[in-house]
């Protein structure tokens, strides 16, 4: 007879460390205080939790699940839905580049191809240094400006060779400026 939580996903083992930290976890609290069902709150506590850690973990996953009073399958659920909440870790930088027939037809490949060769690596890879993910993303609503990218919270448009090449650039000068901070002792946090 399994001794699995049934609640679990089947490779989520049950008794992973908790450590979310006592203000996240006053935050979504506060988020469950404000709304009449658990489910309400899923989608922005996996954000919020997501905001502090750079993606969902799976003891993150679990302890949530419990905190929210939900299974920890259907948060899973949840999060795998949607393809803005990260259960894998990613880069520091998440560039999500649209591969939607607005952004292939006004040449998306061979940008992404140019972007690719300037981080040196593929769709779904991170960086060695842990600088950037690239991320496919079906639409980012963005059309009349296609191709399009996402940089963090930043939207690119009216995208070409110069402009991928500049956004490349900057996310190399944002981690230049990261590494000189932390040299100085006055590393900020994860990009808003």
């Amino acid at each position: 007879m399994s001794t699995a939580d049934p609640a679990l996903p089947p490779d989520l083992p049950s008794d992973l460390p908790s450590d979310l930290p006592p203000d996240l976890r006053d935050e979504i609290a506060a988020m469950m205080a404000a709304t009449d069902h658990p489910h309400g709150v899923t989608v922005g506590a996996l954000a919020a939790v997501q905001a502090r850690f750079g993606w969902v973990s799976d003891a993150h996953l679990v302890e949530l699940a419990r905190l929210i009073g939900v299974s920890a399958a259907e948060l899973d659920g949840v999060a795998t839905y949607f393809n803005l909440i990260f259960r894998r870790p990613v880069g520091r930088h998440v560039i999500m580049m649209c591969d939607s027939v607005s952004c292939w037809l006004m040449g998306a490949d061979a940008l992404r191809a140019r972007l690719c060769d300037r981080l040196g690596i593929q769709p779904g890879q991170t960086t060695p240094d842990g600088a950037a993910t690239l991320l496919p993303i079906v639409c980012l609503g963005h059309c009349d400006h296609a191709p399009a990218l996402l940089v963090d919270r930043t939207l690119h448009g009216d995208l070409d060779e110069s402009r991928i090449d500049a956004i490349a650039d900057g996310v190399r000068a944002k981690e230049l400026a990261r590494e000189r901070g932390r040299e100085r002792g006055t590393e900020q946090g994860r990009e808003p």
